[in-house]
């Protein structure tokens, strides 16, 4: 008798092959059978039809700390996801000297969006070493698979301090112990790298992610730490470095980068930079190098206020004042001088930036008074236009009149289903950049799965069933080289969504005050899923997460060689 069979289920096997109709046994966590299973099942699900495919597989999400209070990952199971990989952009919380923890923290709370507060009431801080978080995630036992990357920024403040953001040139001794970090994460199963040049990693009080200040031979030294030629990937924010840039470490160690940068995402001022930085990306794998872009399938959105107004963080004018509290920031909002310096910031944007300056994106969503309801759905622009006023001073003038309690949603980025849809398909593309477990207070796309399938598979059928799929599962699994994950085949983990591909998708975004001490975040909540499997265990029933007393998912800490090469050759 097996553990499980789905009888009846349209099977989408993630690996681009026709859907067919067939009945999927489970047994030690395993496919054990895919066809007409005839064995008696403990449990027996009949899926009528309904879509059988492998878990998603979410290659950018930051639940480092969320994990150590939270198993479940909520929300991503629900969303369908099977294998997240954590600490990317180099912003875990490990290496963790109890001297450094709040200073790690304080950094993630700005640069990544969360709730200081839950951060500091909610991580246990049982570990220190990359091997004690090892081991404390296998103690856990989370509702998903995790992979860990080890973190730039993080082993920089281990070995630096304060320092890190503050002094660029690493000595010699420090360089040494920071290789030796990487090379101790590596040992203990971390997945690779991660890293960040990105002009809009902020941390605490405005200052640099300490990665961002780096010199390219620190860098260079860490990815050579990482052990044997072709061990592991890099997952890096890039910002304005160019492929040209990444591509000589790509060849030089063989391990394949893969950026994340809103140079590369769809921006109809600029509709052909972003695809030239993925033919760049291609060409270069064609000459053995993998470089690789992470795509979101969203448009980039922020909701926010201008008490956390993450978006406009890049710019200067907000470097001193990126911590300080609503009441020391109504001043600075009133002063003539700071509004004159952030208005010539958003005139001279720098490429990469998330704010370009275009007030035609930011829209009034939540007004606190009655008598300002009637700017809710508008523009910036469009009231500005309207009322003869600076955009500026709408956005500053209505937030500080509601105690800067107004709420806004800027779509600055991938906007333009055409131009995003063209980047989707392309070849040196991963879909990616959900960036679950962060930026709580301003947006969740961890739901980024569930859209690909109801809006570029149903709606507009930029991909079918077969190949949406794929894209989701065993496309990012094969390249970050998580083995036996993303398919439906037999031997392979039981990692399973069950779901209706007539009313897939995900809802509106929801406010919740359930962090530690009471913390509001935003979520999203699954549409069209009926079940969702984690080596072959339900992790969520369609409606609430099942209860476990251990979660189901493994902690991976073996990889196989990137199958990047073969996968970008396949796609042609």
């Amino acid at each position: 008798m097996v553990d499980l069979v789905i009888r009846g289920a349209t099977v989408v096997d993630g690996l681009g092959n026709e859907p067919k109709r067939a009945d999927v046994a489970v047994q030690d966590g395993r496919i054990a059978a895919i066809g007409t299973v005839g064995d008696r099942a403990a449990e027996t699900i009949d899926a009528d039809g309904l879509v059988l495919a492998p878990g998603i597989v979410d290659v950018h999400t930051h639940y480092d700390a969320q994990v150590t209070w939270d198993a479940t990952l909520s929300p991503s199971p629900s969303l369908g996801i099977t294998t997240a990989v954590i600490g990317n952009c180099g912003f875990g919380i490990v290496p963790a000297p109890p001297a450094v923890r709040d200073l790690v923290i304080r950094n993630l709370s700005v640069v990544e969006g969360m709730d200081l507060d839950a951060l500091r009431q909610g991580i246990d801080w049982s570990f220190e070493s990359f091997a004690d978080y090892m081991a404390m995630l296998r103690a856990k036992g989370a509702y998903a698979n995790l992979a860990v990357l080890a973190g730039h920024s993080t082993i920089r403040t281990a070995v630096m301090g304060e320092d890190a953001s503050q002094r660029a040139e690493a000595t010699p001794e420090e360089i040494a112990r920071m290789k030796a970090l990487v090379a101790d994460a590596m040992a203990n199963g971390a997945i690779g790298l991660g890293a960040s040049y990105s002009l809009n990693h902020s941390g605490y009080g405005g200052v640099p992610m300490p990665s961002t200040i780096a010199p390219m031979a620190e860098l260079d030294a860490l990815v050579g730490a990482m052990g044997p030629r072709g061990r592991g990937v890099i997952a890096i924010a890039s910002g304005v470095k160019a492929p040209q840039e990444l591509e000589p470490m790509a060849a030089k160690y063989g391990r394949p980068f893969f950026q994340g940068t809103g140079m590369a995402m769809f921006n109809e001022q600029e509709p052909q930079r972003a695809i030239r930085i993925f033919d760049d990306c291609a060409a270069a794998i064609r000459r053995g190098n993998g470089l690789y872009v992470q795509i979101p399938c969203q448009p980039l959105s922020f909701d926010f206020t201008m008490a956390n107004a993450y978006p406009f963080y890049s710019h200067s004018a907000f470097d001193p004042i990126k911590a300080y509290t609503p009441e020391q920031l109504q001043p600075v909002f009133r002063d003539p001088s700071w509004r004159a310096t952030f208005r010539e910031n958003a005139k001279n944007p720098r490429p990469g930036m998330i704010f370009q300056g275009n007030w035609d994106r930011v829209m009034v969503a939540v007004t606190q008074k009655e008598r300002n309801a009637k700017y809710v759905n508008r523009y910036a622009a469009e009231i500005a236009a309207t009322e003869h006023r600076d955009p500026l001073d709408v956005i500053l003038d209505l937030s500080l009149d509601e105690d800067l309690g107004t709420a806004f949603l800027g779509r600055f980025l991938n906007v333009g289903d055409d131009g995003v849809a063209r980047l989707l398909k392309h070849e040196a593309g991963v879909v990616a950049l959900s960036d679950a477990g962060a930026h709580l207070i301003y947006m969740c796309d961890a739901g980024f799965g569930l859209h690909f399938l109801a809006h570029w598979v149903r709606e507009r059928g930029d991909f079918g069933l077969a190949e949406g799929v794929r894209r989701l599962t065993s496309h990012p699994a094969d390249l970050y080289g998580i083995a036996g994950r993303g398919r439906l085949a037999v031997g392979a983990q039981a990692d399973m969504l069950l779901f209706d591909p007539a009313t897939v998708g995900v809802s509106p975004a929801e406010r919740v005050a359930d962090l530690p001490g009471g913390g509001r975040r935003t979520i999203r909540r699954p549409l069209g899923v009926h079940g969702v499997f984690c080596n072959g265990v339900r992790t969520f029933d369609g409606k609430d997460y099942v209860k476990h007393a251990r979660g189901p998912g493994h902690v991976l800490d073996r990889f196989s060689p990137s199958q990047g090469q073969h996968t970008l050759m396949a796609a042609q």
